[in-house]
């Protein structure tokens, strides 16, 4: 911000406010003129601001209203002055809360994908009914139904594991599911349901 120093205001002056018009001349005849040798002293002095543009046009935005409410002597000494207290704010600002640019949101590391506890308890407790479901099931029955529709081993491979027919395992498979729906629809669980 300003201060009595910055302004540097001789006695004449004080009681001196430009109009617009002439807050204009001023600015594009005393200000503008130096703004790539601006952009060029931000660049070196702080590598660290991104947006060199921003921080120019921060400046110019401070010294019309500090023209406005009172006269400047040395128009570039105040303006660098200016831009130097803007870039040394930006970089404390870039330091406390960093901001990282990313490309693509798709690729950002999701915090959790996993379903809430609502989801998880149900889910679990749909397991358990399915688990008591298949309990109740005969052993070979069970087996079968198992190997087929929770393992997902093709309905060959279960055959020539258990040397049966693919007839049997799919009149197995059929039984099993249909009394494992009897069992959770009891329960209040119904087919679709089911994880």
């Amino acid at each position: 911000m300003t201060t009595p120093r910055d302004a540097s205001l001789s006695a004449a002056d004080t009681t001196i406010i430009p109009d617009r018009a002439e807050q204009a001349k001023w600015f594009t005849k005393e200000v503008q003129p130096y703004g790539a040798e601006l952009k060029a002293y931000l660049r070196g002095a702080f590598p660290a601001v991104r947006d060199v543009d921003d921080v120019v046009q921060e400046s110019y935005v401070r010294i019309w209203k500090a023209r406005a409410a009172h006269p400047i002597r040395s128009a570039r000494a105040f303006l660098f002055q200016v831009a130097r207290h803007v870039a040394l704010n930006l970089v404390d600002r870039q330091r406390i809360s960093p901001v990282f640019t990313v490309g693509d949101l798709a690729a950002l590391p999701v915090i959790e994908d996993k379903p809430g506890v609502a989801e998880s308890t149900e889910q679990q407790e749909r397991l358990a009914f399915l688990v008591e479901a298949l309990a109740t099931l005969p052993p070979r029955c069970r087996e079968i139904t198992i190997l087929r529709k929770l393992k997902g081993m093709p309905q060959k491979e279960v055959a020539e594991l258990l040397g049966i027919s693919e007839r049997t395992v799919e009149e197995q498979v059929a039984r099993g599911v249909r009394r494992c729906e009897d069992f959770l629809r009891k329960r209040g669980i119904s087919s679709h349901s089911q994880p």
